[in-house]
C-alpha cells in the first residue's frame, strides 16, 4: 500500500503531538498512577500485564527498553502491592514469568477509569464530531496495531 502523506495528514499529527504533549497528559498520567499507588513507570509495566497470558521478565525488559534488573525491581513491588504474580516458565524453570493478579486487574480498570475520561476540551466538539473523531482515530489505531 503506498503511502501517502499529505499536509493535513501532517497537520492532524501535529496536533495529536500537541494534544499528548501538553500537560494535561502528563498530569492525567499521574493522576491515574496516585490512584492505584504507584508511579508512572510501574503503571507502564502494569498495562502489559494480562491475567491468563504470563510474560517473560526478560521479555517486559526487552519491550519497555529497561534493564533486566530494573524489571526485577518492578516485578517485586508490583507482587508486594498484590498486582501481579511471578511464575515459573512452564517449559524453562529457570526463566521467570510475570502475570496479571485479580487485584491487578481491578487496578488496570481503575486506571483506564481515569485514563479514559475525556478532557472538558471535547466538549468544543459537538457529539456528531465526537463519533466521526472516535471513528477516525479507531481507524488509525487499528493500522498502527496492523503494522506493529
Amino acid at each position: 500500500m503506498p503511502v501517502v502523506t499529505t499536509s493535513a495528514g501532517r497537520d492532524a499529527w501535529s496536533a495529536l503531538h500537541q494534544i499528548f504533549l501538553s500537560g494535561l497528559v502528563r498530569d492525567r498520567l499521574s493522576e491515574a498512577a496516585t490512584s492505584i499507588g504507584l508511579s508512572p513507570g510501574l503503571m507502564k509495566a502494569l498495562f502489559h500485564l494480562e491475567p491468563d497470558t504470563p510474560v517473560r521478565m526478560g521479555d517486559l525488559a526487552e519491550h519497555l527498553g529497561w534493564d533486566a534488573s530494573y524489571v526485577t525491581n518492578v516485578a517485586d513491588v508490583l507482587e508486594e502491592r498484590g498486582f501481579a504474580e511471578r511464575r515459573p516458565h512452564p517449559s524453562d524453570r529457570r526463566v521467570k514469568t510475570l502475570v496479571l493478579s485479580p487485584a491487578g486487574v481491578a487496578a488496570k480498570q481503575q486506571l483506564f477509569d481515569v485514563l479514559h475520561e475525556p478532557p472538558p476540551a471535547l466538549d468544543v466538539l459537538t457529539a456528531a464530531e465526537q463519533r466521526q473523531l472516535r471513528d477516525l482515530l479507531t481507524k488509525v489505531a487499528g493500522a498502527i496495531q496492523q503494522h506493529a
